[in-house]
Parts: structure tokens; sequence; C-alpha cells
């Protein structure tokens, strides 16, 4: 620690040594950084300083959805500070989807115990559709409310791309209100490219984090976009998408955009800049890519080792290795040796937290589906490991007494998604494939982007009980299977977040995840991939509390095929 005090409240002055990265140069050096009153005073290169230690301006996350970790702010930020995060750009709209501005508001005042700075975006579309029931709706009057609110500063990923491209006037409102205030506008337009893209860029978009080939990020990038290489808990880009690090290194940044709670304890974006080194991209344009670019991009407060810069910064053993050894933010040094140094908020009582679950309980006769009439085959949702894109078939099911059912055998399973904002409405019920489950069944009330229930299972039984689970606890997820008592991890807050800690929330996460792959599923992370398939702006097929959604004509379908 050099000169510096130690412990978590050493705020005002000191002397940190080490090999310093610095972003804005474009050098490392041996030297020292002197701090007073949570500023760097000073940078001065002193070849006797140690060298088995870099520097660098903390790591930013350029597009993280918070809830997405299961956790509330604060606790998202104490986990991720181990890992020398200390900024994350963050679109709240999985709460927006379910409380509106009240949720948002929730997310700021709750982000405000948060050791790292969460820089929230207004929600540009919610509901992401009009195709599914969301709890709330966000127009031009209130995205403009948020943007004028202390820690909104951008708008946040305009997903209603059709609407982009065709005039919606309720998408141009919402744009033109974002340009009136001066605010960045984030991106989302999977598989856009061409004319299309173009018109999509010229409408005012900047980044876009859903590039998922090589291609696809190259054309943003002739377009001026910003493109947010992605390596999260389910759509993993960055080994497609690392190339352009080298061919457009300024126009980079690296994000997670949904992280678990057990991948989150165990890294966070310092994993990505190990990897590009790894992977032959110069180590400069790697920790840019974390830093400078999106800090400059979106006008953050983070530090970048300057005088007269806030002093944020990660030690690491070194830039290849990614292991963080401190993180300071502000001149405090917040996290050292895979531990948050600051002491957690006092537990609110669950009645305190924000909701609405207004669910009853399902009987097993809700997910009943009559077989198709003969000469009919069934429309069949195509998951896939690792991406938020699903494929489209088509099946004959096996049937009994006139009605469809699951085969486990060939790893068909029923999927269903339950409004959970209307008491009794019926489940929409179709078919799945690759969740790989022999019994049992998972449900969660993660389901992007509205947030019903959403449950993949082997049979009506473990469905039901799975999704009482979820509607028991208002929120959370869970696993059910024959003759057990169901699995469940309660989320109080909007039936998306707990306040407890990363450790033991991984700890109920993992469980539930062992239970799905000891039932069959092969996937690396069945909760995340069941979360993403009621979303229904990523093609192809997905289902939502109204029934099947292609994506590619933009509209619901039928059952059959």
């Amino acid at each position: 620690m050099g000169k510096s005090k130690p412990g978590p409240d050493a705020a005002d002055e000191g002397t940190i040594e080490g090999m310093i990265a610095d972003v804005v140069a474009g050098d490392i050096f041996p030297g020292e950084i002197s701090i007073k009153d949570g500023r760097v005073a000073s940078v001065r290169r002193n070849a006797g300083a140690r060298r088995d230690r870099v520097i660098t301006p903390g790591l930013v996350d350029a597009h993280v959805h918070v809830e997405s970790s299961l956790l509330t702010p604060a606790a998202f930020g104490r986990a991720a500070c181990v890992h020398g995060t200390t900024d994350t750009v963050s679109d709240p709209h999985e709460i927006a989807n379910v409380l509106g501005v009240a949720g948002v508001r929730w997310m700021l005042e709750d982000a405000r115990q948060s050791p790292v700075r969460i820089h929230f975006g207004a929600p540009s579309c919610v509901p992401a559709t009009s195709f599914e029931t969301a709890g709330a709706s966000l127009g031009p009057e209130e995205i403009g409310e948020l943007l004028c609110l202390p820690g909104v500063n951008h708008l946040a990923e305009v997903m209603n791309y059709p609407g982009v491209l065709l005039g919606d006037p309720r998408m141009t409102a919402i744009l033109g209100v974002a340009k009136q205030l001066g605010k960045r506008i984030d991106g989302h337009a999977p598989g856009l490219t061409g004319d299309a893209l173009a018109k999509y860029a010229a409408a005012g978009i900047q980044t876009d984090h859903e590039a998922a080939t090589l291609d696809e990020a190259r054309q943003r990038a002739r377009l001026g976009m910003f493109v947010a290489i992605r390596e999260g808990s389910a759509a993993r880009n960055f080994d497609a998408l690392a190339p352009l690090l080298h061919e457009h290194p300024d126009q980079c940044f690296l994000c997670s955009d949904d992280k678990h709670p057990d991948e989150l304890l165990r890294g966070h974006i310092n994993q990505l800049v190990a990897r590009a080194i790894a992977a032959g991209i110069a180590p400069m344009a790697a920790l840019r890519a974390a830093t400078l670019n999106p800090a400059r991009h979106y006008g953050l407060s983070a530090g970048m080792l300057q005088p007269g810069d806030a002093a944020d910064f990660a030690i690491l053993t070194s830039l290849g290795e990614g292991r963080v050894l401190e993180t300071w933010i502000k001149g405090r040094r917040v996290a050292a040796d895979g531990h948050c140094l600051l002491p957690a908020p006092p537990p609110a009582p669950d009645s305190s937290l924000p909701n609405i679950f207004n669910r009853l309980p399902c009987r097993e006769g809700d997910f009943a589906v009559k077989a198709p009439p003969a000469g009919q085959k069934f429309r069949l949702i195509l998951a896939e490991d690792g991406q938020l894109l699903t494929g489209s078939g088509e099946f004959t099911p096996r049937a009994h007494d006139g009605l469809a059912l699951a085969d486990p055998s060939r790893d068909i399973l029923k999927i269903t998604v339950v409004n959970r904002y209307t008491p009794s409405a019926p489940p929409a019920t179709a078919f799945v494939k690759n969740f790989g489950l022999r019994h049992g069944a998972i449900a969660s009330s993660v389901a992007h982007d509205s947030h019903n229930i959403v449950a993949v299972g082997a049979d009506d039984a473990s469905l039901c009980a799975a999704v009482n689970a979820v509607i028991a606890r208002r929120g959370g997820l869970s696993f059910a299977a024959p003759g057990c008592e169901p699995l469940a991890l309660p989320l109080p807050v909007a039936g998306l977040m707990t306040p407890g800690s990363c450790a033991g929330t991984a700890a109920q996460f993992t469980r539930l995840s062992d239970a799905a792959r000891a039932a069959g599923s092969p996937l690396r992370s069945p909760y995340m991939t069941l979360s993403f398939m009621a979303l229904l702006v990523i093609p192809r097929l997905k289902l939502g509390d109204r029934g099947l959604f292609d994506a590619t004509p933009f509209t619901l379908v039928p059952l059959y095929a």
C-alpha cells in the first residue's frame, strides 16, 4: 500500500505505487500516485517503484441490467467492486416493466448504498411490445421525467427497432425527448444489417450490444456506432467479436448485459480484459474498452488516473491475469483480497420492498394443450445455450385423450408463461426443445421483458408445482419434481431481486441450477436461458403470456404450423 492508510476509510491522502496504466496517454510505466481528498493529486514516474502489480482506472461495465444479478443495486455494487468495477451503465427496464417510474426511482435510491457508481438510463421500451402484458407503460412524458433525474444520464436500449424503422409516433417522440435533452441513446438491434441498420443509426442510435457476428459488429462500427462486446451469463459473443478490438479499438466497450450471481461471484469485466489480452489484443486497447471509451461516451464521473480526477482505480496482479487485489473509489479502499470492506446496509423488511404480484395459484389442468388437427404439426421453440436467439421447428406431438403431451425422451418439453398481473388469466402453453429435462420443471418470475412467470417442464404436475412455488413467494425461481418439495429462491423486490448477499444468493441459485442439471438439463445456465424464452424482441420464436410470437414478422402466431 506504499504510504497509504490501511482499512476502508483511507480516503484522504496517501501514495500508491506500481505499474501505472495511463489510458489517456496510452502508456504503462512504473510510478506513484498521490491521493488527497479523494482525488489524484499527482502522478509521478519512478523507475524504482514496485513492478509486481498494475494500477488501472476503475473498470466500467458498459451495459448491464443490475436486476439480472438477482441482487439489489446495493448488493450488486458490493459484489462487483471486488473485481475492480467502479462504474456501470445500467438499464433498469426490468423493474420498470413491473413497477414503472416508481421502480426506477427505487433503484436510484437503493443505488446510493452501492460502492459502485451505477449510471442508469431511462428505459425506452416499456412495455417492450404490445403483444404481452406488463405492469407499466412509459411514454414520452415519463421518459422526460426520468431523464431529468440525477443519476439518469442516457436513453436506455431502444429495443423497438421496427418502431424506429417504421416511424412509430410513440417511439419517435421518445427519441425526440432524449435528443432535446442532449442525452446519449443506446441501441438494441439483433440481426439488423444493411440499409435497415443505417436507418436505425441515422435515427440517433449510438451504441449496440446485440451484435452476434463479426460482420454485424463491423457494420455498426463503419456507421460510427459504438459496439459493446458482450459476454454474460446467457449471451456470449466475446470470442466472435474480439477482433473488432484490433480493427476499431476506439469504438469498443466491454459489457456483461446479464450476470447471474454465481458468475458475478467469480469475476466481472476484469475477466474480459484478461481474455482480450490472451486473444492477442493490445493491452491498452483492451483496457481502454473497459475504462476510457465508455467513460468518455457516457460522460461518466469515473477517474482515469489523471491529476484532479476522482481517485478511482483497481490494483491487479497483472493485466493478463486479471486478478484484482484492491479497488479504490473516490480515494477510499472499498475492496481487498476478494472482499468488500464496507459494512452491509441494514436489512429492510420484505413488507417495505416494492412489488406487484397479483396471481392466484394455478391448477394442473391449466396447462393442458389440445392435440393438433389431423395432418398438422406444432410449432417448436428451439432454445440455444449461450444465446438469446431461438430457432423455430415443427413436430408431431405425443398425444393421449386428445391432449398433446411433453415428450422428454425426444427432449420436447412444455413451456408456459403465466400472467402475474391478472389474478386468473389463462396461461399460454407451447413446446420447447433443448432444455433437456427428463423429469421435473423449472420456473421463474425473471422473464424478460414483462416478467410474467415462465416455466419449462416434463409433465403438467411438475409444471404446476413449479409455477405455484413462485406464486406463493410473490416472485422467485423454483424447481419441482414428482414426490419432492419444490426448491425456491425468493425474490421479494419486484419478483426480480433480493437484498441478500451475492454469496448467499449464488449458493441458492447454484442449488437450483444443480437440481435442473441433475434432472437432465445440459444448459450452462438453465435459469438464465429460461428467462429469455419470453423475450419477444429477440428472434425468432418465443412465448408471451398471450401466445407464441415470431419476431421475424413481429406478430403472434398459432401453435399449429
